[in-house]
């Protein structure tokens, strides 16, 4: 079964839609000083080889404007009557 991984960074939403590719789903925060990210990941193991094999991830965040350290969390799918 496949999880959902959110990260969270504050920064500034404007360069990082400059910098990022297609990947995932970008949100910015009402204030536009916190960024989101949503991914669906096979397992929370892949998500973190990717990001632990992938060095060039810190630049592209510092170009992106990213002033904090990612704040990473895992979900899987709940299934529930509601869905479509």
């Amino acid at each position: 079964m496949s999880v959902f991984m959110m990260l969270q960074v504050e920064g500034a939403p404007s360069r990082l839609a400059e910098v990022m590719s297609d990947e995932g789903r970008f949100f910015a925060s009402a204030d536009g000083g916190t960024i989101a990210v949503f991914d669906e990941w096979e397992s929370e193991e892949g998500c973190h080889t990717f990001f632990n094999a992938s060095p060039e991830i810190p630049q592209l965040m510092q170009e992106a404007g990213v002033t904090s350290e990612p704040r990473i969390a895992f979900r899987r799918p709940l299934d529930t009557p509601d869905q479509f």
